[in-house]
């Protein structure tokens, strides 16, 4: 009788081991899907959309960001702009054979753009801009033959321009400009047809097709970039040595790169997410201090001593690109802190430069930044510290209105400071005027903020750079998010700035209430402020000449400004 039972249980065991089997084997996730996850998990940080990407999912369909053909179910278009994605670029995007586009822009992508793309046959385009990539152009992109659209511009790419792209015979538009490229741009093929715009802010390349001449070694040249002929033997194995030599230093200095790589990821892993600790990690590991002016009363044992100090509990705010803290000398004298965490070599150049041209500057309206602590693994920049918060906060969170008189004076403030920028010897323009960049000191003078967003301006006969399009959507200029091209009357788009000023109201709610006050001079200020929201940059006054005219303008607010109340600071 107990046989009877077993001869039953077998065949069940079976078909259920069976039915346990499909279920695992459908609900695998297809290899596009496994690719795009080892993409997810190289990603350190981003706006919150890749957690959504759940790998018990059978395909990528139906993630943000993933479109799929709707018979095959392969990934055809990848598109992840403007989501602050953060972390390398994964080489298993080369598993997507079916790919068409790659759309990842306007991020904070860093390191190498990967050899594999090259395997994704069918891509036709690569959108990679405004980024923090570094390292050579692959040669393997040349391999992409329906390839129309590449655009890998304001990165901090290095080397030269592979010739295999000039085999790209289906390219319609090309864009490597503000890089660090170098050498002679391929003039033979496909990109002969490009004019200079795709090339500009690269001051070592030349070519043809930028009418700079390039020069051999022995001090010849050529239109082209071609070498000279009739080179002797000896020039040929002179320049071998030199190669070999070259090479091996490269391959050295990959090696140092990628080491220092994984003992930042290994202390990413162990302290990244403790602000805290990172600060006195920072310091710990190797720091030193850069002062611009030369005239605070600290040595720099000093300042790094205080700097161990910070915790959670000096965290005052946070800007485009960092945590600020609050720094108390033994003094009493207060500063601010902001800290930048390093990626990698390209993003730590992009803030030298910026450190370079906002360490030179000292103005009245300008937030003065005394100087900053290099660490391997952070810079920490030192401002001084503002008392009266952030205009937002004094149009929006106090408990009564700022009077007109006081507001004008903010304006007019604010508008000086983006002249002086704009007259500078090396203009410097303004990415992201708003609101909560300019800061106030306790008399309500304004204050320009935020260094991260500036950029070098045009020189010369040039009337505008391209940039990698930085800020606050809504805030900057219409003309700079369509194109990226920014000049100075651009950056000038003070109109949202102004108008809140006249309403009241955030950019989200622009309409006018019937609270504005009708004074002398208002009328003036809603004209050139109407006139900044111009959407042609060539409309637009420059920062000059909207505070040229103030004669009228600021004499009148500071008339009225004696006789108005002054705002409480006190807030809801």
């Amino acid at each position: 009788m107990a046989t009877c039972p077993m001869r039953f249980q077998r065949p069940w065991l079976l078909y259920i081991l069976h039915l346990y089997i499909l279920v695992n084997k459908n609900g695998a996730i297809s290899p596009d899907g496994e690719a795009l996850l080892r993409f997810r998990n190289a990603i350190i940080s981003s706006d919150g959309i890749l957690p959504l990407w759940r790998p018990e999912d059978t395909d990528p369909c139906n993630w943000r960001g993933v479109t799929c053909d709707l018979k095959t179910k392969r990934v055809i278009y990848l598109s992840l702009k403007n989501h602050k994605l953060s972390g390398p670029i994964s080489p298993d995007l080369g598993k997507l054979e079916h790919l068409r586009v790659l759309a990842l822009y306007n991020n904070n992508f860093y390191g190498t753009i990967p050899s594999e793309l090259g395997n994704c046959t069918e891509l036709q385009g690569i959108f990679l801009q405004s980024n923090y990539i570094s390292g050579p152009i692959p040669g393997e992109l040349g391999n992409l033959t329906v390839l129309q659209n590449l655009d890998i511009s304001s990165n901090s790419l290095s080397g030269s321009i592979p010739s295999s792209l000039g085999k790209l015979n289906k390219l319609i538009t090309f864009n490597v400009s503000n890089n660090f490229l170098i050498g002679p741009i391929p003039s033979d093929g496909v990109l002969i047809n490009f004019a200079d715009n795709s090339f500009t802010g690269n001051r070592d390349l030349c070519g043809k097709q930028i009418n700079r001449t390039c020069r051999d070694e022995s001090g010849g040249s050529g239109t082209d970039g071609q070498p000279p002929t009739g080179q002797n033997q000896g020039g040929k194995k002179k320049y071998s040595g030199r190669l070999l030599i070259s090479t091996s230093a490269t391959i050295g200095a990959l090696l140092l790169v990628a080491l220092m790589c994984f003992w930042g990821c290994f202390l990413y892993k162990k302290f990244g997410k403790n602000e805290s600790s990172s600060i006195a990690m920072d310091v710990s590991g190797g720091a030193s201090i850069v002062m611009f002016h030369g005239d605070l009363p600290y040595s720099s044992k000093e300042i790094i001593k205080k700097l161990e100090t910070l915790t959670e509990e000096h965290i005052i705010g946070s800007g485009g690109f960092g945590t600020v803290y609050k720094l108390e000398m033994d003094d009493g004298s207060i500063f601010a802190l902001k800290r930048i965490v390093k990626m990698d070599d390209g993003f730590d150049r992009f803030f030298e430069r910026e450190l370079e041209i906002l360490g030179s500057i000292k103005h009245r309206y300008l937030v003065n930044l005394r100087g900053y602590c290099n660490s391997p693994t952070s810079k920490l920049l030192m401002y001084d510290f503002l008392s009266g918060g952030s205009l937002d906060e004094a149009l929006h969170g106090l408990s009564v209105t700022l009077p007109w008189g006081t507001r004008l004076k903010i304006a007019i403030g604010a508008a000086k400071g983006l002249a002086f920028l704009h007259g500078a010897e090396k203009p410097v323009i303004y990415r992201d005027f708003k609101t909560s960049n300019v800061l106030l000191d306790s008399d309500f003078t304004a204050k320009l903020s935020d260094f991260g967003l500036a950029k070098m301006g045009p020189e010369g006969s040039e009337t505008h750079v391209t940039t990698r399009v930085m800020g606050t959507y809504g805030y900057a200029a219409p003309e700079y998010v369509s194109t990226g091209q920014y000049s100075v009357k651009g950056a000038k788009h003070m109109a949202l700035l102004a108008l809140q000023c006249i309403s009241l109201n955030p950019r989200d709610r622009p309409k006018m209430p019937s609270i504005v006050e009708t004074l002398e001079g208002f009328q003036h200020y809603k004209d050139m402020a109407v006139a900044c929201g111009q959407w042609q940059a060539s409309s637009k006054p420059t920062a000059r000449n909207g505070v040229s005219p103030r004669g009228r303008l600021e004499s009148r607010g500071a008339s009225y400004r004696k006789s108005a109340p002054v705002a409480s600071r006190k807030r809801n």
